[in-house]
């Protein structure tokens, strides 16, 4: 098991690797193995603080067969088969930066439930989620919709389409640009992550409103 003692410049340049195999190669040598790390790390402290004992699932990108990741990241989940289907949480990374996401994604069978709960709590939601942090809906997108520009509006939409469209997924957290020197330190970000999934534990325990 690999440890985790903060992120490199090397480690994001591995998504200007080219070709499949040896983006592959580059992601489960060096980059894979950190994100596990984490995940492993924060499995207890998500476990304490959903009451759901969470499993680490590693992004294994087995069904690319030509293009290479964009993305990568390990995802803590319920289940220790599978993640897709569940709320969950994700840390990850893009070229860019890194990304904190509780996420429900286009696989769920229950985020038309979700969407009605979101609906209900719409004003809680939008007053507990700081600033600072951003949303999206669409997890191959490296963009985010910072939540200090979202209006009501927007949310309703984001919300709307969740329930409504079959490919939409709702994730909210926050990013972290690869060149903020948080992510050096390795017991920083790692308390960067704790605090960020503490807040993000509030959209999780909303999916247990659902029937």
């Amino acid at each position: 098991m690999a440890t985790f003692n903060g992120f490199t410049q090397e480690d994001f340049d591995v998504f200007t690797i080219e070709g499949l195999e040896n983006r592959m190669d580059a992601l489960k040598s060096n980059v894979s193995p950190k994100l596990e790390a984490i995940a492993e790390e924060l499995a207890p402290y998500i476990t304490s603080l959903t009451g759901d004992e969470m499993h680490v699932h590693v992004a294994k990108h087995a069904r690319r067969k030509t293009n290479p990741p964009n993305d990568t990241w390990a995802a803590l989940a319920s289940n220790k088969r599978g993640y897709k289907k569940l709320p969950h949480f994700q840390i990850g990374m893009w070229e860019s930066h890194v990304f904190l996401w509780f996420a429900m994604i286009y696989e769920s069978p229950i985020k038309e439930d979700y969407a009605r709960v979101l609906d209900k709590h719409k004003e809680e939601v939008i007053d507990h989620i700081p600033a600072d942090f951003v949303w999206s809906k669409d997890h191959t997108k490296p963009e985010g919709i910072p939540h200090k520009d979202l209006s009501k509006e927007d949310f309703q939409q984001l919300v709307d389409r969740l329930q409504n469209v079959k490919k939409a997924e709702i994730l909210c957290g926050i990013h972290i640009d690869r060149n903020d020197v948080i992510l050096e330190d390795r017991d920083a970000f790692i308390n960067k992550c704790e605090e960020t999934f503490k807040t993000l534990e509030y959209l999780y325990r909303l999916t247990k409103e659902i029937d």
